[in-house]
């Protein structure tokens, strides 16, 4: 094999701001450290935390790349000391803490994974960040099981079509909030039993309507603001409400007695920040129970648009706009 090169394109952040201060420029080319593969990024995922970061709200973790991405599908390149899962030239799909808009991307050994047969390297770069953060949310802290009725909030988004189609590969029945009629039919599409326009319906008097009066048993929440209080009355006794994400605000007024009357719980988590050890244990579930649906084709990366690496910016201009369904995803 040829040596790598001293140099790689990259996405840097210029700035803070909208899509336009992501730039391509040549940086040194990463060395992988114990522990760590070197992967020859194929293709990148493009999320929500992302374009977070690129606003100067959501900093690289200290000690980790401060180019955005994290997610990447790609072949191993390079490998550092007491790698043993992987060899060179495997193709993996990983998540990472940064560095995935890049054409090589450092990634843990143990927050990798085999691309299994049948997906291509594009649909794999767009399964670790949402499946991991779906797993890990739904059915290890939210404890989902079969039979429960789940309610998930932008259930369009690349989080929100990962969640539907696992809930529903485990036996739950799903409901789903999104902004617009064709986002609600591809909720259904997608497996949802019910489907609620936010724009033009009170979510709350729907999941009442729909459960005749008992609840849900478990919300994926994405917005919070106004939200958990609209969760806690929607919410089944002894349901549970999973907050991921505040993209209407963090600071959240709430009706403690009507949670304490029905024994909620209220959690939420980051997935950047774990460590190495936790996002391994979450890629050997996703490994045992998630990736055969995959490879089967029971649960599918719902694609939206792919953009070429040095048009990263246009991919964050698609995200801003809010209209995409499923994942964006950077090809290099």
């Amino acid at each position: 094999m040829s040596p790598l090169p001293q140099t790689m394109t990259a996405i840097l952040i210029e700035g803070k701001g909208g899509p336009e201060v992501l730039v391509p420029r040549e940086v040194a080319m990463p060395v992988p450290g114990p522990g760590q593969v070197l992967v020859r990024t194929v293709a990148a995922g493009v999320n929500r935390p992302d374009v977070i970061q690129r606003k100067g709200l959501y900093p690289a973790p200290k000690g980790h790349s401060p180019i955005p991405g994290l997610e990447v599908a790609g072949h191993v390149a390079a490998m550092g000391d007491g790698v043993t899962r992987h060899r060179i030239g495997d193709a993996v799909m990983a998540l990472v803490n940064g560095g995935g808009y890049a054409t090589h991307t450092i990634a843990e050994e143990g927050a990798c994974m085999a691309v299994p047969p049948g997906l291509d390297m594009i649909q794999a770069s767009g399964l670790p960040e949402t499946f991991f953060t779906v797993w890990h949310n739904v059915f290890e802290r939210g404890r989902l099981v079969a039979g429960e009725w789940f309610l998930v909030h932008g259930g369009s988004s690349g989080i929100g079509v990962t969640a539907i189609q696992l809930a529903k590969a485990f036996g739950a029945r799903v409901i789903a909030t999104a902004g617009s009629a064709e986002k609600c039919k591809a909720c259904l599409d997608l497996g949802a039993d019910h489907a609620i326009d936010y724009h033009t319906q009170d979510f709350v008097e729907v999941v009442g309507q729909l459960t005749g009066g008992r609840g849900v048993d478990l919300i994926l929440d994405m917005v919070g603001a106004d939200y958990i209080d609209r969760d806690i009355k929607c919410a089944a006794e002894d349901g549970r409400i999973v907050c991921i994400a505040f993209q209407k605000g963090g600071v959240v007024t709430a009706d403690l007695q009507r949670m304490m009357l029905k024994r909620l719980t209220i959690t939420g988590s980051t997935m950047r920040p774990r460590t190495t050890a936790v996002k391994a244990g979450i890629a050997r579930a996703l490994e045992a129970n998630v990736v055969p649906l995959v490879a089967q084709g029971r649960v599918k990366i719902i694609m939206d648009s792919t953009y070429p690496l040095t048009r990263a910016a246009d991919a964050h201009a698609r995200m801003d706009g809010g209209q995409h369904i499923g994942k964006i995803v950077l090809v290099v």
